[in-house]
């Protein structure tokens, strides 16, 4: 794979062989970034578990203290009055079971974040193959199935994440902006490896943090040191 010029000149300030502390890492993250734009800082969390098994999944939510710098866009499936709760904590859309065929039939995805009260995930769940591959299904663990609407709207709309392990047993979580400062996102990378050590099931095995690292969307990744994680 050809690489541009930019990133060949910012891979050169990272040794590949190195795991640098979080905030070397951070300051580095931050001298790689070579878009116009304002890139987001990712980390990829390597876990010695195996989320084949229901007792090795990890998956959760946290709220990141300086959010995301992503504006996230809400859509709340409710009835009766915890519509108008929804709308009054900052929705961006509300409604039941007339935006099914909205959503199926149309393809209508102008949404970021899926809530849902208890007793609406009968109709949602009708649309779980189109939801569940995009990683938009409600979930009681990530705190999307509740009645409590107003607290999951405030959370998601104040840098609220959802993690989870992908097949090769992967966490990849967004941790802030290239604009934010290192402290910023020192402190959104912790909270997040924070919530993950805290996750860890009780029937792992052997060495829980295989590798981290954190990246820009279009910069090298640059390894974290996972023996000072916890």
């Amino acid at each position: 794979m050809k690489r541009g010029k930019k990133y060949t000149e910012a891979a050169k300030l990272v040794d590949r062989g190195t795991q640098y502390d979080v905030a070397e890492a951070i300051s580095l993250v931050k001298k790689t970034a070579v878009a116009k734009f304002d890139e987001t800082v990712e980390a990829h969390i390597r876990l010695g578990v195996d989320g084949r098994h229901a007792d090795q999944q990890v998956r959760g939510a946290v709220v990141l203290p300086h959010g995301t710098g992503k504006t996230v866009r809400v859509l709340v499936f409710a009835k009766g009055d915890k519509v108008a709760e929804a709308e009054a904590a900052g929705a961006d859309f509300v409604g039941g079971e007339e935006l099914i065929p909205k959503i199926q039939n149309e393809g209508w995805f102008d949404f970021d974040v899926v809530v849902a009260t208890p007793d609406m995930m009968g109709v949602v769940g009708r649309l779980g193959r189109v939801l569940g591959p995009k990683g938009l299904m409600p979930n009681p663990k990530a705190g999307t199935v509740t009645m409590d609407v107003t607290k999951a709207v405030n959370d998601i709309k104040a840098g609220k994440i959802e993690y989870r392990l992908d097949k090769a047993n992967i966490i990849h979580c967004p941790v802030g902006k290239v604009s934010f400062s290192e402290e910023q996102l020192a402190d959104n990378f912790n909270t997040l490896m924070e919530a993950i050590i805290k996750a860890k099931p009780a029937s792992a095995k052997g060495t829980y943090m295989k590798s981290v690292t954190i990246t820009t969307t279009m910069g090298p990744g640059i390894k974290v040191n996972t023996l000072k994680l916890g």
